[in-house]
């Protein structure tokens, strides 16, 4: 008696989210505000009676731009897996 053998299928295709994928919108935009706020900690005001001497912007422009580099570093580290559909399944 023979084993009948399953029907082999073809082996699941897969891209990466590149762009498109949320961490490296989130780190994007971080980094943006991060440089802002670097900018305005520079050049700016930095109106050190209200923070009690410590310069605000320049500290959260630093800490955003960290933040944000670690984002898009995680993206390009460890790359999200997006299947691709074969035209065969699109048709469905």
């Amino acid at each position: 008696m023979s084993n009948p053998t399953p029907p082999i299928k073809a082996p699941d295709r897969r891209h990466t989210a590149g762009a498109l994928d949320i961490r490296n919108i989130i780190g994007a935009l971080l980094g943006v505000y991060g440089v802002i706020l670097l900018v305005m900690g520079i050049f700016g005001d930095p109106e050190d009676d209200k923070t009690g001497d410590v310069n605000a912007n320049l500290w959260a422009g630093l800490a955003l731009i960290i933040v944000s580099v670690v984002f898009i570093a995680w993206a390009r580290l460890r790359p999200i897996g997006v299947p691709e559909r074969s035209s065969e399944e699109s048709a469905d």
